[in-house]
């Protein structure tokens, strides 16, 4: 025996294997998705891959690990309490439904429920177009108690997204309104343009709206909305498409801007 374990840690879509010491510190870790076995310790190799031998899913490259990116570096250097990547899709609810659950028998719906669903649905899908070079941030605060339920940042640009439960109702759509099914509209449009148009202004690069509907029963636009995307949470993964306005490098550095506390606090 070498004294050496792995241990599985999952990263957003993908595991990675880390080996430690007794002491508990790494001295390689195993990206199963790049079939590369990255040294920490360099003279524990063949100790390194024998702990490995049970996890290995086919041929490995081995060396030391890649040089780090000014936006990983960023990355790294953020406080935890400041940053946002951990965020869950409708993080301000559940902590509003973990604090207030309301009555356990009500007439109507907690409406709370219905909105952390819808973010839930579209959050889901936004994280899923990770492995095509986006990346999601959910449930971003703004002073003054405003929030965007995802920041989208990746080759098409950065879209500032409010997901809204719309299941089996029909939506009319009259710039800045919206009404779903016989409810009274409001104007949601509006409300949408301004926090973008305040993430524009925080990231210094633009930020366009987007409305993500789930499961409405049809959608009916009489005019069409002034530079807001409607889009139903199914079709979310059409924003995947060719069509690159942003490099990978810039994408990764406004990431790295957006998921900082501190760069919305300035606002």
């Amino acid at each position: 025996m070498n004294g050496l374990r792995v241990v599985p840690a999952g990263q957003r879509g993908h595991e990675l294997l880390y080996v430690c010491g007794p002491d508990g510190a790494n001295a390689a870790w195993y990206d199963r998705d790049t079939g590369r076995v990255n040294l920490i310790a360099a003279d524990r190799e063949a100790d390194v891959l024998d702990a490995l031998k049970p996890f290995l899913t086919g041929p490995v490259t081995v060396g030391p690990p890649p040089v780090p990116t000014p936006a990983e570096l960023a990355r790294l250097a953020l406080h935890p309490d400041d940053d946002l990547a951990p965020n869950r899709p409708g993080e301000a609810l559940l902590v509003a439904l973990d604090r207030d659950p309301g009555p356990a028998h009500r007439l109507r719906p907690d409406p709370r429920r219905r909105a952390l669903a819808a973010e839930q649905a579209t959050g889901e899908a936004l994280d899923r177009l990770e492995g095509a070079g986006w990346h999601a941030l959910h449930s971003v605060l703004l002073p003054g108690g405003d929030r965007i339920h995802h920041l989208l940042i990746g080759p098409g640009g950065l879209f500032a997204v409010h997901s809204l439960y719309a299941r089996k109702q029909r939506v009319l759509i009259a710039d800045p309104t919206v009404a779903l099914g016989r409810h009274d509209p409001e104007p949601v449009l509006r409300r949408l343009r301004a926090a973008a148009d305040r993430a524009s202004y925080a990231l210094t690069a633009e930020v366009r709206p987007l409305l993500a509907l789930l499961d409405p029963a049809g959608i009916r636009t009489p005019t069409p909305p002034r530079g807001v995307r409607i889009l139903r949470t199914a079709d979310l993964p059409t924003l995947a498409r060719p069509g690159a306005v942003l490099k990978p490098a810039d994408a990764d550095a406004l990431h790295a801007a957006a998921r900082d506390r501190r760069t919305w606090a300035r606002l």
